[in-house]
Parts: C-alpha cells; structure tokens; sequence
C-alpha cells in the first residue's frame, strides 16, 4: 500500500520535475524527496522543497472546486505585500485565494491538458466576479496550454 503511494506522488508530480530550473536560480520548482525517518529507517516519507522550504505532503489532496475559473497576477503587483505580510513575486510558485488560510498548499490541474502545479496560498482575491483563484505568473504558465490566455478552467484541490 505504502509504495502503491509513493508511486502515485512520483506519477503526480512528473509534470513539476520536468519544468525544475537550475539549482543556482531562486524560486526552484516544488522537487519530490525522499526522508527517512530516525525512528524507523524502513519508512519513507514524501516530501516536497517548496520554495527552498521543505513541506511534508501527506499524499491525498482533496478536491476543493472543479471547473474554477483561474487567471494570474500583473507584474505591477511585483514586489508589493500580500495579505500574508510576504512579498509577492511572480516567480513564485504562489496563489491567492478568498477563503483558503494563508500557507495552504493547493495543487491546481488545468482541465483542458492535465498539467498541474504546488502553490502555496499567499493572498486574499481575486475581486473580479466569477474567478476562484488567482496564480502568480510563473504557476499559470507552467500548466497553460495557450500561453497568451489570461484565464483557464482548473480543478483545485488542498493537501489534507
């Protein structure tokens, strides 16, 4: 059962190894790790580098909403405070959300070609009628299949 699991968070997260940029650059893409426990050296844990910080991922995302609308921030946002107090970047891999408590990691799959991404919820909005969640740049992208659309219908689901 464990290592049906592992294999289903390795499967999951293809889509994110393969987008990884170099070591040397910030805002790193969210990398699948192993631990291992000091209690038990037989028992692995997933666990997910996220943003240079090391996230434990229980394996099961709930699904939260599917077919939400989704667009992403403009760059005049860069560099401003978020409702969380932390300084925005479009080259993170972050969201903002109206009802989700801030540092949720959410994984958001876009409907139209199954690509998916980990971000972390930093922000209150969006205020524009009819979206549900608002990506930096860096996320939509990633999983946009047209890349000169500024909004897509995605499923999100939260990390239980």
């Amino acid at each position: 059962m464990r290592k049906a699991l592992y294999m289903f968070l390795i499967l999951g997260f293809v889509t994110l190894g393969s987008a990884q940029s170099s070591p040397k650059k910030k805002g790193k893409a969210p990398v699948l790790k192993d631990t291992i426990s000091i209690e038990n050296p037989a028992t692995v844990q997933p666990e997910i580098i996220f943003n240079d910080t090391v996230i434990a991922v229980k394996g099961k995302f709930r699904i939260y909403k599917k077919s939400a609308h989704a667009s992403y921030y403009a760059d005049k946002f860069n560099g401003r405070k978020t409702a969380s107090g932390k300084k925005f970047s479009n080259k993170k891999y972050t969201a903002a959300h109206r009802k989700l408590p801030f540092g949720t990691i959410v994984r958001v799959t876009n409907e139209a070609n199954g690509q998916c991404v980990l971000v972390e919820i930093t922000d209150r909005g969006p205020f524009s009628r009819g979206r549900e969640i608002d990506l930096s740049k860096r996320a939509f992208m990633e999983i946009a299949s047209n890349k000169n659309s500024g909004s897509m219908l995605v499923k999100i689901e939260v990390d239980n």
